[in-house]
This record gives structure tokens, sequence and C-alpha cells, in this order.
């Protein structure tokens, strides 16, 4: 498809995400007229939804390349088919355990280059359950209290990859899944990097609150009791309601996000019941 005047864009909430209809994702090219309007799309709106599309492995591959190159995630291990593709899966009989992504985040926030933004393929999902959440952090920047920016705007805050490092490790009897596996141990993941916040998000050059509490865990130049209370107000208003689009999952949903520009959260209250999402990922570059 090549013929832009095809494609619908309706807004889901007054921040964040928007559906398009109108476009076969898997089958696009990178430089075709759709692609770019879909990208434009993705720019204003961090989050988009494509309901009922009718993707493989490999049109998941093809459709990510729309918005940029294709990034290998390190920690989490590939899907067996494709070591491009990671297969975010839950099964019936996984009860009371931590899940893959499971707390407001930015992926991967404390690479020296955090991932540009994923898309995630809905194949089986649960009867009731099992949402994905995400937060506009350029509306949350836009409207943070004026306190809030004088503590941060200027500052370099400390991202660090506590789930996968040495000195931080989660407790060995911490019950997670077995069916998406993590790398533990790693310490180059226990090294701190230091992001600014708020980041400039390349595509438009604004403005966007840049801090998570699964990896954010300091500010530079702070004694560590005052850059706590800080973050536990920026992580409060970063997700207020106003900023948030929650997903309710259908199988052959496409979600693509900026990672740039967002926090999501996987909810877990689908227990007893199979969910499967593949997911990609294309590359970023260092926050500025």
């Amino acid at each position: 498809m090549g013929d832009t005047d095809s494609m619908e864009i309706r807004k889901l909430s007054g921040n964040v995400a928007a559906e398009i209809e109108g476009v076969r994702i898997g089958a696009l090219d990178p430089g075709a007229p759709d692609s770019e309007a879909l990208r434009q799309a993705l720019y204003r709106h961090r989050v988009l939804i494509l309901r009922d599309q009718d993707l493989d492995l490999a049109g998941l591959k093809r459709a990510t390349a729309v918005f940029g190159p294709l990034l290998r995630v390190p920690y989490i291990a590939p899907a067996p088919e494709d070591p491009d593709i990671v297969r975010v899966l839950k099964e019936q009989d996984e009860r009371d355990i931590a899940v893959f992504g499971g707390d407001w985040h930015s992926d991967f926030s404390f690479l020296d280059e955090p991932p540009g933004g994923s898309l995630l393929w809905a194949v089986e999902v649960p009867p009731y359950g099992g949402d994905t959440v995400w937060a506009d952090q350029i509306a949350a920047w836009a409207s943070l209290p004026a306190n809030l920016k004088t503590a941060l705007d200027g500052k370099r805050v400390i991202h660090l990859g506590a789930p996968y490092g040495v000195d931080h490790a989660p407790p060995p009897d911490l019950a997670v899944s077995r069916s998406v596996s993590m790398t533990r141990g790693d310490p180059d993941a226990d090294r701190p990097r230091l992001h600014p916040s708020p980041r400039t998000y390349p595509p438009t050059g604004e403005k966007a609150l840049f801090v998570n509490p699964i990896y954010t865990v300091g500010i530079e130049g702070l004694p560590e009791s005052e850059a706590a209370e800080i973050l536990k107000a920026a992580y409060a208003h970063a997700t207020r309601p106003e900023f948030c689009y929650r997903h309710r999952w259908q199988a052959g949903d496409l979600a693509i996000w900026d990672n740039r520009a967002t926090l999501h959260y996987a909810v877990n209250d689908y227990d007893g019941h199979r969910r499967l999402l593949y997911r990609t990922t294309w590359a970023g570059e260092a926050p500025v």
C-alpha cells in the first residue's frame, strides 16, 4: 500500500496513543509514503495501535525496519524461532510470579544508547487482564510542577541495570517467569550511566521527562536522600492517569511505542491464563 489517503488516525486518549487504520504494516517498505506517515504519527502520538495485523515473525521484523534498525536487546533471551525477536510469554500454570516489564519503566534506560522503541504483536491473549499501559513523558515534563522542574532541569540522572547486575540483584528465591529468561549477574549492569532529564525527543525537539523507578537510582551531585524524594515525586507525576493510555489486547493487535518519550507497564492480573506476544526493538541514540 502506498496511498496515504487511505490511512486513518484516531486518538485514543488526551495525551498519548492513536489507532491507525488502513495499513498492513508487514508489507510496507521503509521508504514508502505510508511508512513516513506512520513515523510522523508515532512522533506526534508516541504510541500507535494497529488492529488485525496478519503478521508472521518476518513481517514483524519488516515492520520494525519502518522505524529504525533492528536491535537485539541485551539481558533477555531471544525467541527460539528468531534471535531478533523476544517472545513475551506467560504460561497458564505460572502463578504468583514477577513478570517481564511489571513496573513503570523506559526499556533499558541504563544503557549508553537506550532503545529507540519497540513493537509488540499479540498472538494469544487471556480472556481478561494482561493490559499494557503507556504514559506520555513529553506531557509529563510540560506539566511538571515548577519545584521539580528546577530540581531536575540541567541535571544528570543516574541509571543502573540493577536487575541484571551483581550488587543489587534480586533475591535468589524471587519467583520469576520460566518463559522469559533473563540474564543476571553481569557486572557491567552495575556501572552507573548518567543521562539528562529531561532528554530532548529527537524527532521534534520537545523535552521529555526521563526517569523511571526500575532503573533510575539517583541524581548527580545530590545526596541520596534528597535525590530519592525528588525522584519519588517525579515518578508519581509521570504516571498520572491523564498522561496514560491503557490497552486491552486482542489477538492480532500490534502496538508500536517510542521508548524515548514514554514509560510503560505490563499489568500482571491474569494468573491461570496463557498470554503470548512477540516483540522487536529498534536502536536509539545517547540521550541529549
